[in-house]
């Protein structure tokens, strides 16, 4: 494994939509755990092919629960609705507000090519959508309804680590 490069918000390839993978390889393979070692190491949920310069369709995702890699993913069911703030990694210091569904199915394939299907709820489906989007050339800065000052975000931190104590 090997960490890749993050590519920033004025790369023009975060704004081109990827097409789907036609060869489930050694390669591919290969991409996927670099993604997950390059997502980890910049302490991030997600990373979609085209933040490490790949017009591919493939992202990985850990909220907690272990790692989860879809390739060609699509939402097929999306219910409910939820605001949160969101950052990327390709977009280091910038935090706004995002409506996303609560709930979605996701049909995808693995690294093998075999399909699967999930069921995702609220910021496990809030993660997997970011990075879907990334797969359409669309950042969150892009549809963020409200862009948050980091500074407030320490505050607000710092409040709740106060209360929890």
């Amino acid at each position: 494994m090997a960490l890749r490069k993050i590519v920033l918000k004025t790369d023009d390839v975060l704004r081109k939509k990827c097409k789907n993978v036609e060869i489930f390889d050694e390669k591919l393979g290969i991409l996927l755990d670099d993604m997950a070692e390059t997502m980890y190491k910049a302490n991030g949920v997600g990373l979609a092919a085209p933040q490490v310069g790949i017009l591919r369709r493939a992202v990985v995702v850990d909220t907690g629960e272990g790692l989860l890699e879809l390739v060609n993913p699509e939402i097929i069911k999306a219910k409910g609705s939820q605001r949160d703030v969101e950052g990327c990694l390709s977009c280091p210091e910038e935090w706004g507000y995002v409506v996303r569904p609560m709930e979605i199915v996701v049909k995808a394939q693995d690294r093998h090519g075999k399909f699967i299907q999930l069921k995702l709820k609220e910021f496990f489906a809030r993660a997997v959508c970011h990075e879907l989007d990334h797969l359409e050339g669309r950042l969150f800065i892009d549809i963020a309804d409200e862009m948050v000052d980091p500074a407030e975000l320490e505050q607000e931190s710092n409040k709740k680590t106060t209360r929890k104590k």
